[in-house]
């Protein structure tokens, strides 16, 4: 495994925890007091908070898990470094732009 690579992805792992555990709460709060989708819609509309905190999340999110397809691919396929790279990248990007779309869907609905 490349060490940038490595790196990366650690880094992300470290920066995703703290929002896995702000986006369990959120849950956990909403279902407690019985919010509906229209609720917490109504909530998030506008938020550069939400907008801010979901969207590092998708990013990091994102680049980790490119990273790992990446990983994945090069040990367990018959890909080279080199093509796996590039479905990596793909992946990884088409997982940015759909969660960024459905960040933007939460947040200017």
């Amino acid at each position: 495994m490349n060490v940038r690579l490595y790196v990366w992805q650690r880094l992300t792992a470290a920066l995703m925890v703290p929002l896995v555990l702000v986006h369990v709460a959120v849950i956990f709060y909403a279902t407690r007091q019985g919010m509906t989708a229209a609720d917490i819609l109504a909530r998030t509309r506008g938020s550069i908070v939400w907008a801010s905190l979901y969207g590092i999340f998708v990013a990091a999110a994102a680049v980790h898990a490119s990273i790992g397809v990446h990983n994945v691919l090069t040990e367990w396929s018959p890909l080279r470094d080199r093509s796996a790279g590039i479905f990596a990248t793909v992946f990884g990007t088409s997982l940015l732009l759909l969660g960024l779309r459905a960040v933007a869907a939460v947040v200017l609905s």
